[in-house]
């Protein structure tokens, strides 16, 4: 398994990080993905990743130690979740994020590899952290 983690502190309190956090469907748009559907526990996302379009279905998990985590239902991974926490600091909360992940390699092939999706993750919670400290309501 691979695995992706960025953590940021918002200037925010923990309740407003975690409201912001679960109106999924605009928490999930801020990644910058092409398309964002949720219904209910399910989140359908599609992001054109290089010469390549991916589509995955997720599905919202219980996770007692996170405010959000899902897991892939359909996709190109073989494996892949995803979870957010939250701790409080002095100055608002942190937020961290993990992603791990084991690539389907018949389905990827030569287009995509581990190093790549990495990136593109990291890119993906790095703007959904810029959009917390937009939305989150300040400590």
């Amino acid at each position: 398994m691979q695995s992706v983690t960025v953590a940021r502190e918002i200037p925010a309190s923990a309740d407003g990080v975690r409201e912001a956090i679960l109106d999924i469907e605009a928490f999930t748009r801020a990644a910058g993905f092409d398309d964002v559907r949720v219904d209910g526990r399910t989140i359908e996302i599609t992001n054109d990743v290089g010469i390549t379009e991916i589509t995955l279905v997720l599905e919202i998990v219980d996770d007692p130690d996170a405010v959000l985590a899902y897991e892939q239902r359909e996709g190109i991974f073989e494996e892949m979740w995803t979870a957010y926490t939250l701790q409080p600091t002095d100055a608002g909360t942190e937020v961290r994020a993990t992603t791990e992940f084991a690539l389907d390699v018949p389905l990827v092939g030569e287009v995509l590899d581990s190093t790549v999706i990495s990136r593109q993750r990291r890119s993906e919670l790095d703007a959904q952290f810029d959009y917390l400290e937009t939305v989150a309501e300040p400590e």
